[in-house]
């Protein structure tokens, strides 16, 4: 059903291009917020996504690619987005953000800020790898066509965040359990 799709709207059909955009909006926005985690920076990396994804479709040859290339468009507006962020925030004081909209019933308040603080100190290339890998499920392979680097770098990339994550974590309920003891 997809290739269909996708073969209409390289063929210039705005309804088929809708359809796309419908099928993968949310996902595609849940993956730029979780490499950018920023609502309105995904956002924004999503639309210029789906505006690049419209206007360079009719040069897509493998249509069974589509997944992977429409990734790679979105992973690299991501990257953009974080290196216009980086730019910007150099000359201006951040405010807190107020986190994602919908909280995880899963995992607690603590454990979700813990967690938002180590992913934030993970590099967007690293981010992108972890999520990819582990958020939308794809192989390593496709990863890094995805992200435009051999295997062994998604490889690594996604074992440094891991680490990482892992080390943040660790430090993070180190200093909490400080903090409690001394209070």
């Amino acid at each position: 059903m997809r290739t269909a799709i996708v073969t209409r709207a390289r063929d210039g059909d705005d309804e088929a291009f809708t359809q796309l955009v419908e099928l993968d909006g949310d996902r595609s926005f849940a993956i730029a917020y979780r490499i950018l985690r920023d609502a309105d920076r995904a956002r924004d990396a999503t639309q210029q996504a789906f505006v690049l994804a419209w206007r360079e479709l009719p040069r897509l040859r493998d249509i069974d690619r589509y997944e992977v290339w429409f990734y790679r468009l979105l992973v690299n507006a991501c990257y953009q987005e974080a290196r216009r962020h980086r730019r910007w925030t150099s000359r201006v004081r951040l405010l807190p953000s107020e986190g994602p909209a919908m909280p995880d019933p899963f995992v607690s308040v603590d454990d979700r800020d813990a967690l938002e603080r180590a992913f934030q100190r993970l590099s967007p290339e690293h981010r992108t790898v972890f999520v990819m890998h582990h958020y939308a499920g794809m192989p390593l392979a496709d990863i890094a066509q995805v992200v435009g680097v051999p295997v062994g770098t998604v490889k690594s990339r996604l074992h440094h965040s891991i680490r990482d994550l892992r080390a943040a974590l660790t430090n993070d309920a180190a200093v909490r359990s400080v903090e409690v003891n001394l209070a």
